[in-house]
């Protein structure tokens, strides 16, 4: 291992260069190389200049951090108070329900992310996130990606097919779906917390040092797996909203067009002439709001992510700098992937009128409390 490279024999290295080579290949994706607190590639003490350890790494991202989870502790448990409260009589509230238990438990893992990257955890705790906290975060992620997608197909089917109904035995489907999304994923993810099990070569680690050879050919196949539930998704959410603006660009050439004769002949009678559906403009609106929020949050992490895997490799040869810079473009974007647990209730407000009628009835505001921005109704 590194932590044994002052012996300067080749048999030494061999062992670390092998694992390495699994890591660098599919594994880093994943955050394997979550340092504490060396760089990749680099096995010196963290005041070498290619350390991660900049102000950077140990006060910025901990502090934006913070205010996320601060933030995201608020809106997720009134999202959840109110959100478990409402029947599960549509699909669309089905799968909203698991995206704020992802949101939950994501928020959970960002004060151990805090503590780990500003170097005040202590050695126990910096294995608990290699082995917990790091896996739960980026399994709440794909759950939530999953059900982006999902929901996607929803609002595609009821756009294109509004009086389709919701009937109780499709709700027993999805519930079931659901609940095989997360045995999936929990299935999936489970051996990387088991096979991260060795001890740690030295006080400066990171998470695949601690990894079995099983656990790092284990975490490449997982890391696969996630990427083509991203990239899937991504194609799903793409083809849905395809569809829905065709659908949407056609019904409002439809009103326009029956507005204008209707304008016609109210103003040849001497009638008043009626303004445009202005809500169901906002409503076409609010419905981009689910395919804004996953460009916004997953889109950007799982771009920077090819550059940053291509830095880490032994393939590819980049200088410290350009890998310093790779590291810190992966680290912002994945900030925007965890700002999903503080944007996922702007999707539950503006779009679902259950959980508007709920949280106004609970804060005993009026019904009619921000219909400028939701409109009369929901799709």
């Amino acid at each position: 291992f590194a932590a044994n490279t002052e012996t300067g024999t080749k048999t030494a290295l061999t062992p670390y260069r092998r694992g390495a080579r699994i890591i660098t290949t599919s594994y880093t994706n994943m955050e394997v190389n979550t340092f504490h607190p060396v760089f990749a590639g680099n096995h010196s003490h963290p005041n070498s200049s290619c350390s991660r350890d900049n102000a950077f790494k140990t006060v910025v991202l901990p502090v934006l951090y913070s205010l996320l989870f601060l933030v995201g502790m608020c809106l997720n448990c009134v999202a959840a108070w109110v959100m478990f409260r409402i029947p599960s009589r549509s699909h669309f509230i089905i799968y909203l329900k698991n995206i704020v238990a992802a949101d939950v438990i994501m928020t959970l893992t960002f004060p151990f992310k805090v503590l780990s990257d500003s170097n005040t955890a202590p050695t126990v705790l910096r294995i608990f996130v290699c082995r917990v906290s790091s896996v739960l975060f980026y399994l709440t992620m794909y759950i939530s990606i999953l059900f982006f997608g999902l929901i996607s197909i929803d609002r595609c089917r009821k756009t294109l097919k509004p009086f389709t109904g919701s009937h109780s035995g499709r709700l027993v489907w999805r519930k079931l779906l659901s609940g095989a999304i997360w045995a999936f994923l929990l299935t999936l993810c489970l051996p990387n917390v088991i096979l991260t099990h060795k001890t740690p070569p030295s006080r400066y680690f990171k998470c695949s040092d601690l990894k079995a050879e099983a656990g790092l050919y284990w975490h490449g196949l997982v890391n696969h797996v996630c990427q083509v539930i991203f990239w899937g998704n991504l194609l799903t959410v793409i083809i849905c909203y395809t569809l829905i603006s065709k659908e949407l660009y056609k019904s409002y050439s439809r009103t326009k067009s029956q507005n204008t004769e209707q304008s016609v002949s109210l103003t040849s009678s001497g009638g008043k002439t009626r303004k445009p559906h202005q809500s169901k403009r906002k409503i076409h609106v609010n419905v981009f709001l689910i395919l804004g929020v996953f460009f916004v949050c997953f889109v950007p992490f799982h771009f920077a992510r090819v550059p940053y895997t291509m830095s880490q490799t032994e393939r590819v040869t980049f200088d410290c700098s350009l890998k310093l810079f790779f590291f810190q473009l992966k680290e912002i974007t994945l900030f925007l992937s965890s700002m999903n647990s503080v944007l996922d209730p702007l999707i539950y407000f503006f779009l679902c009128r259950s959980f508007r009628t709920m949280l106004f009835q609970t804060l005993r505001l009026p019904s009619g409390t921000c219909s400028w921005a939701t409109g009369n109704r929901v799709i």
